[in-house]
């Protein structure tokens, strides 16, 4: 069973894990959830706003609420990548290839990092651009497959999956807050960020 199908589980499986939980002596080591957890509760605690689809269909109609509810339905998107844009071709989005006319930007991600919540992308969806050169809004596609427990992990991951030529520009967004000066001199990953409203729809892959 998936762990996302447990975490959106029934209140009284969740209550009985938290009494579990409660039972632990504080001297006890404490215990790591899973990457699956671990990123869904980050990210959320950063401010995302996460959807979670079991399918296609799903993923589709997550989409379809996202633009009813901020009012898209006439503002155009922003899709660089062209099988994302054959992807979503039957979902009636306005789409450019232009970043000044676009209101929300649709894209792919490198991964999903678990222990800070973040998403790190790289050339391969945003090219040689800054963060703060796209829209505003991100709607980024993604699968559980793609969820790593630390940067770290996810940079060995685009190294070993760039069958070709390893991308540049690699960057992590994290939306939520603004960097100050000292978080900013330790990760490098964050070098020209800026706040996004950022939405995830996650498809289950496992």
């Amino acid at each position: 069973m998936s762990l996302f199908r447990k975490i959106f589980g029934s209140k009284s499986e969740k209550t009985d894990g938290e009494l579990k939980s409660n039972e632990r002596g504080k001297y006890m080591p404490e215990v790591k959830l899973p990457i699956d957890e671990r990123f869904t509760i980050n990210f959320k605690a950063n401010g995302g706003k996460f959807l979670y689809c079991e399918n296609l269909d799903e993923i589709y109609d997550s989409l379809n609420n996202i633009i009813l509810e901020n009012d898209w339905e006439e503002k155009k998107v922003l899709i660089v990548d062209d099988q994302l844009q054959a992807r979503f071709k039957h979902s009636g989005l306005h789409t450019t290839k232009q970043s000044e006319a676009a209101t929300y930007f649709l894209l792919t991600c490198e991964n999903l990092i678990a222990d800070d919540g973040s998403i790190l992308i790289s050339s391969n969806q945003i090219a040689e651009k800054r963060l703060a050169e796209f829209p505003e809004n991100f709607i980024v596609f993604a699968t559980t497959s793609q969820i790593t427990a630390s940067i770290g992990e996810g940079l060995r991951g685009i190294k070993s999956n760039s069958s070709k030529k390893i991308p540049t520009n690699i960057t992590t967004i994290k939306h939520f807050k603004t960097l100050d000066s000292t978080e900013k001199e330790t990760n490098f990953l964050n070098y020209g960020s800026s706040s996004k409203n950022l939405y995830l729809l996650l498809l289950e892959d496992l």
